[in-house]
């Protein structure tokens, strides 16, 4: 299928886009193009005298800029030449001058590029940056399109990308062939367009018209969910430094440092970014660092096992190749920044850890302190829960009964005991054994006589039990 593409159309990425600058742009960086050398096995452009060939079975969209010569082409069963404005192909007659003998030339295959293959994107703070090369450093999970940004192919291209995930994947806006679709309806349209399917395929589809992030502080990627998807298309290299540092979202080690900042109230992030990229990135020591810094969602675990949420923070990352000894120095002067100026700047606490194998202390102060005793507080709490509920599952006995105190009267030396004893109350029958009541043929004088008391309580003979007054054979 060939397909026209008119010049205007081109204009409208350009004034689409010029004021989007909320988001962070992440532009797609393979492309489908016939004039990109890197797309031919031959390693260069097909001219007059050679045979252009697309893989038969293979889908493709590929853009075509400018008129070209061949000497014969094979197209695909399913695919299409979308065709710039005054772009197209020729034959020439014999042969052409400057191609030489001619070779048969095959379009690469594109079928294995896929949508969370970090090394496959770049970022930039704004379209403006993404053309001279402005990019961003980002951790692996953040390389890849995030909830809250633009995705970018570019304006005079084509491509052909998997989007197979586990879930939908949402972003802001998506651009392509020079149209911005921020809304859902209108981009599921287009994804069920001839040209859609030939550009995305895979087994879910990428969703628009997520809204800005509203947090000045940051928002979370959203990209965890597919932390092990995004690491299986990474290859980690070899590090020399002593003590190599695996950031929050990263699929590898780094040689570097890693800068943590605690935030309140009134902390911008953004305003953040550029303040240290005009204080520390712009100077000569520091011209080959690469630094990072988002919001993160880090895992707290109690006794640095037991999991019980997450709490979120800056983390800056900074790296400047195999050693990372010039990141140590940058971690140190962001450190010092954050302790002379946190209080203005909304920051409460920062810390930082070194490939090197150096940390340094928390500084924050007053708020660091109550940090402390609240996580104490929390700490100890979770103890009693989990001690409860082993006790419930009963797996942790508690005993029947508590070892009953002395008594007083133990505690009394035996040259103690001579005192008056406490009965509690008076009984006449055996506290006073005088007053019983003189009935016949049940107390006689014999049994008055046998009451005593003692001092560990009082004592009778019951004339019904003793076998010397009662003879039950009679």
């Amino acid at each position: 299928m060939f397909r026209m593409l008119k010049t205007p159309d081109m204009l409208l990425l350009f004034f689409c886009l010029v004021g989007a600058v909320d988001a962070l742009q992440k532009q797609w960086i393979p492309d489908t193009n016939y004039e990109n050398k890197t797309n031919w096995d031959k390693g260069a452009v097909p001219c007059g005298n050679d045979i252009v060939q697309f893989p038969a079975q293979r889908k493709v969209s590929v853009f075509v800029e400018t008129t070209h010569a061949v000497q014969e082409m094979r197209l695909p069963v399913d695919g299409e030449l979308i065709l710039n404005s005054g772009a197209g192909f020729y034959v020439v007659s014999g042969k052409d001058p400057g191609c030489g003998a001619g070779v048969t030339t095959q379009f690469r295959d594109s079928e294995s590029l896929q949508w969370f293959n970090p090394a496959l994107w770049q970022a930039a703070a704004t379209l403006e940056d993404l053309q001279p090369g402005n990019f961003l450093f980002s951790v692996h999970e953040e390389s890849v399109p995030c909830q809250y940004d633009d995705v970018v192919f570019k304006a005079r291209s084509s491509f052909r990308v998997d989007t197979s995930s586990s879930q939908s994947i949402p972003v802001k806006s998506v651009s392509v062939l020079g149209k911005k679709f921020d809304s859902r309806s209108e981009f599921s349209q287009y994804l069920g367009s001839r040209s859609g399917q030939l550009q995305f395929q895979g087994s879910t589809g990428v969703t628009v018209g997520n809204q800005d992030c509203g947090d000045p502080s940051g928002c979370d990627c959203g990209n965890s969910v597919n932390h092990q998807r995004i690491c299986n298309t990474v290859t980690c290299g070899t590090l020399s430094c002593k003590k190599p540092l695996l950031p929050v979202g990263h699929c590898c080690n780094v040689c570097g440092a890693i800068v943590t900042i605690h935030y309140a109230a009134g902390f911008n992030l953004q305003t953040y970014r550029e303040r240290i990229h005009h204080l520390f990135l712009i100077l000569p020591k520091y011209k080959s660092i690469q630094l990072g810094m988002s919001k993160v969602l880090k895992s707290q675990r109690l006794m640095e096992v037991i999991p019980f949420g997450a709490s979120p923070e800056i983390q800056v990352v900074v790296v400047d190749g195999e050693k990372g000894s010039q990141s140590e120095g940058l971690a140190r002067d962001i450190l010092k920044d954050a302790r002379s100026h946190g209080s203005n700047l909304g920051i409460t606490e920062a810390e930082f850890q070194a490939s090197s194998g150096s940390s340094s202390d928390q500084t924050g102060g007053s708020a660091g302190m109550v940090v402390g005793v609240v996580f104490g507080v929390l700490i100890m709490i979770t103890i009693i829960i989990i001690v409860v509920v082993l006790v419930r599952k009963g797996v942790v006995q508690m005993p029947l009964s508590l070892p009953s105190l002395p008594s007083l009267s133990s505690l009394k030396k035996s040259g103690d005991v001579g005192g008056p004893i406490d009965h509690g109350f008076d009984n006449p029958i055996f506290d006073r054994p005088n007053m019983l009541p003189d009935i016949p043929g049940v107390y006689t004088a014999e049994t008055k006589h046998s009451i005593s008391m003692t001092q560990t309580g009082v004592h009778f003979i019951n004339p019904l039990y003793d076998e010397n007054e009662t003879d039950f054979n009679a």
